[in-house]
């Protein structure tokens, strides 16, 4: 806090449209000056105040100010911030509220974590208790179900408007996409990196709902906390953000599920060692890690096999519960969201090791960004204790993904890229952008994909099938228009 001494509207310049000017004379004559609560006096410039217009609802500020005295006047107590080279800037305590949570993917160690604004302020912490709706963070979850049952990502599915009569969501839903439109058939993998909503919907419908529920066990999700409808696939559960870490972390490592821990080592006085974590780690290389994968989801705690290693003089391994082909298809879909999709502000970072998924919920209450590379998995979440909007626009890709990218590029510097191993048993084949089967020497719009080598997509040479089939992929869900 500080306490206002005086003020200079003559401060701000007459020429508002000449904002170098502006800022110019507002550096160099002082629009307020005020004191610290050590007694320092520091000045304003025009330009850390004029930000400061009247609030007038959540999606509207008030006119541009034209002078000082309409914002501070001498004697009041206002909060002010250091801003580096730019000075002294008036401030407030925001109302919004956030966290993040960093883990190690391969031990789960919690690297960094924070629960809100300020301690002082308030002692709930956001990261470990706060449960919130995840929105589309939660789709990577039902996309790994449905790789799982024979889709591929190339699997067309459409993007088309559907009214769904549910009864466990008391009545009729038409959901939409983000944008309003609908892009007829995608594919599965454009699909989760633009995140389209219809098609999230129409997977989990065709997979089912229950299938999904048990599926989520593999990512430390309870059937208990989840929904039992169809709007799972929007991400309508309730998750604290160390859940959606831990859960990201799956894809991360390669499919093994850790728990994550803060308390490495206690030592007393003596420096003798009174606990020391001895977690369960993940192991992408290790041949008995490979070999013990389960398609069944795991019946109790992650922990169990761990146990049994213990036992057997075995390094202490996490349980793998998801295939490793699957994790590596889901990791470079999720690297697309970076590239090509809702995440693309991540690039700024300039690393091709990058993947996460983007989660805003209705009426943008709550604003997520799931990010990680093999080394860090992060989690940021942004949204009001009280359920209410941050505003139009303040999607994920406004409100969370900028702090996620601020604290990745300090805890990623100086580190090299890093790419998850392929597993054996995945096929690269040319395919058609457009329709998904494998391209012909007549195509044009093609690309490559990753496909699991029992579903390897059939070459169609003038309507003749040719070369060795595999596994038909998933139908395309009914298409309604």
């Amino acid at each position: 806090p500080a306490l206002v001494l005086s003020v200079d509207d003559s401060a701000v310049t007459a020429d508002k449209a000449d904002k170098k000017a502006d800022e110019a004379a507002a550096v160099s004559k002082p629009a307020a000056t005020v004191m610290l609560k050590n007694g320092e006096k520091v000045s304003l410039p025009w330009s850390g105040i004029r930000w400061a217009r009247q609030y007038v609802s959540v999606n509207r500020i008030g006119k541009e100010l034209k002078t000082v005295s309409e914002v501070i006047k001498p004697g009041d107590v206002i909060w002010v911030e250091a801003r580096g080279f730019s000075g002294w800037r008036l401030a407030q305590i925001p109302e919004v509220q956030g966290a993040l949570v960093s883990i190690d993917p391969n031990s789960g160690a919690i690297q960094a974590l924070t629960g809100g604004l300020d301690f002082q302020h308030s002692k709930f912490n956001r990261a470990t208790q706060a449960k919130r709706q995840a929105g589309s963070g939660f789709k990577p979850v039902i996309y790994s179900a449905a790789l799982a049952k024979s889709y591929t990502p190339a699997t067309l599915i459409n993007d088309a408007p559907v009214v769904f009569e549910d009864a466990a969501l008391e009545g009729s839903w038409r959901p939409e996409n983000y944008s309003g439109k609908f892009y007829g058939p995608t594919r599965l993998r454009k699909a989760l990196y633009t995140s389209r909503n219809l098609v999230s919907i129409r997977i989990l419908r065709s997979i089912g709902v229950k299938y999904a529920v048990s599926f989520a066990k593999n990512f430390g999700f309870q059937g208990s906390e989840l929904p039992h409808d169809l709007s799972l696939a929007l991400g309508s559960c309730e998750i604290r953000p160390i859940q959606m870490s831990r859960a990201y972390a799956v894809f991360a490592n390669g499919g093994y599920l850790i728990e994550p821990y803060v308390i490495e080592r206690i030592e007393d006085s003596n420096g003798d060692v009174l606990f020391e974590a001895d977690p369960a780690v993940a192991c992408t290389a290790c041949v008995l890690a490979q070999n013990r994968w389960s398609s069944t989801p795991p019946s109790g705690d992650a922990e169990e096999l761990a146990e049994e290693d213990t036992l057997a003089g075995l390094p202490k391994q996490a349980a793998r519960t998801l295939e490793p082909r699957l994790a590596f298809q889901m990791n470079s879909i999720l690297q697309d969201v970076v590239l090509r999709g809702t995440g693309r502000r991540a690039l700024a970072l300039g690393r091709k090791d990058l993947a996460g998924k983007t989660g805003t919920t209705n009426d943008q209450r709550d604003a997520w960004f799931n990010g990680y590379n093999p080394d860090l998995v992060t989690t940021v979440w942004v949204g009001f204790d009280q359920l209410k909007p941050l505003g139009n626009r303040e999607t994920a890709s406004r409100a969370a993904l900028p702090l996620w990218i601020d604290f990745m590029r300090v805890a990623l510097q100086g580190k090299p890229e890093k790419q998850l191993p392929r597993p054996e048993g995945l096929v690269t084949v040319k395919i058609n952008a457009d329709t998904g089967e494998a391209a012909t020497d007549e195509d044009t719009n093609t690309i490559f994909e990753i496909f699991r080598k029992e579903n390897v997509p059939v070459v169609k040479t003038g309507g003749v099938v040719t070369g060795e089939k595999g596994n038909e992929q998933a139908p395309i869900p009914e298409q309604l228009f």
